[in-house]
């Protein structure tokens, strides 16, 4: 049996959201960096049965090249296959452009640890690349779905040159059941998960939330051990997690009141608009009648207007028509 690799990658926030020099990971990551549940994971996923967690080898990969909102990624090398592992609670359409940096980041440091000479003669042989999200958040979201690089396309292609697809596995309570029931890792933190949720609703006391799920828990032997080593790091993440989480809440909240307000902003001046032209339309058609009445041609009333005769046209032969009624 060949041997197993995994990378764990930890990648600071970027952009506007928010940055923690102490957050390092999530919970899941945390789980994922014991050998046994990494390569439970794995086996889960890609239906092996590797079964001796000391051939997983751990190593941590810390790119700053890139300025990416990242918490919790892991990446796995087993025989000539590299699998990405993500955990995501919110939506992200741009996880194959995300993955297509990371593979090249992984393997650009590769090749420079191994100094391989990617100029010579000889093709240089590279894994081949796997990329897994692991969803759980609180929009609906189907068992399984693909994401594609070439959907991120500005010119849509039929056949790109160029593609990556990632597997998404939404891992909520009653989805995906066959692949949670194989791990037992994926069943015992969405329970915690699902713990925290359901504890903060009725409390509205986030830290009490996360300690009370922590206790339940561990009484219910669920990640006991792993919460009895990790409380107080947990704790942090948890609540570091579900603040970050509110905050792109309140920022897609926000967004859609802008754009409530713009819109009807923008519907009062159209209809502003709209209420001027037909204000228009009767005023003239209220004029055309009565030089009609007085026995005016087309071409008079145009000229005492001064309007196209060939515009009011229309408007002229329907009043007419109105008027032999």
């Amino acid at each position: 049996m060949g041997c197993v690799v995994i990378q764990i990658l930890w990648l600071t926030q970027g952009g506007n959201c928010m940055a923690n020099k102490e957050y390092k990971s999530d919970v899941f990551s945390m789980l994922l960096q014991d050998k046994k549940r990494a390569m439970e994971i794995y086996n889960a996923i890609n239906g092996t049965d590797y079964d001796d967690p000391e051939l997983v080898e751990m190593t941590t990969l810390d790119d700053k090249s890139f300025s990416l909102t990242v918490r919790n990624d892991a990446s796995f090398i087993l025989d000539a296959n590299l699998s990405l592992y993500e955990h995501q609670s919110t939506y992200c359409p741009n996880m194959p452009l995300r993955d297509l940096l990371y593979f090249a980041s992984i393997i650009q440091k590769q090749i420079k640890a191994q100094k391989r000479d990617i100029y010579g003669g000889r093709i240089l042989k590279i894994p081949v690349p796997h990329f897994v999200v692991f969803y759980n958040g609180k929009e609906d979201a189907p068992d399984q779905y693909d994401l594609r690089l070439s959907d991120a396309f500005e010119k849509e292609t039929k056949n790109p040159e160029i593609e990556l697809v990632c597997h998404v596995y939404n891992i909520n309570n009653g989805k995906n059941v066959p692949l949670l029931s194989k791990c037992q890792t994926l069943r015992e933190y969405m329970y915690f998960v699902d713990m925290v949720r359901k504890n903060n609703e009725i409390s509205g006391n986030l830290e009490d939330a996360i300690e009370k799920a922590i206790n339940q828990c561990m009484e219910e032997n669920v990640l006991r051990d792993f919460l009895a080593q990790h409380r107080e790091e947990v704790m942090h993440v948890m609540t570091l997690d579900y603040t970050f989480e509110r905050r792109l809440e309140m920022q897609r909240a926000e967004a859609i009141e802008d754009g409530e307000r713009i819109g009807k902003e923008i519907g009062k001046e159209i209809g502003k608009e709209i209420g001027k032209e037909i204000g228009k339309e009767e005023k003239l058609s209220e004029q055309i009648r009565k030089k009609i009445q007085k026995g005016k041609p087309l071409d008079q009333i145009a000229d005492e207007l001064e309007e196209v005769p060939e515009t009011i046209r229309p408007l002229y032969e329907k009043i007419k028509q109105e008027m032999l009624q």
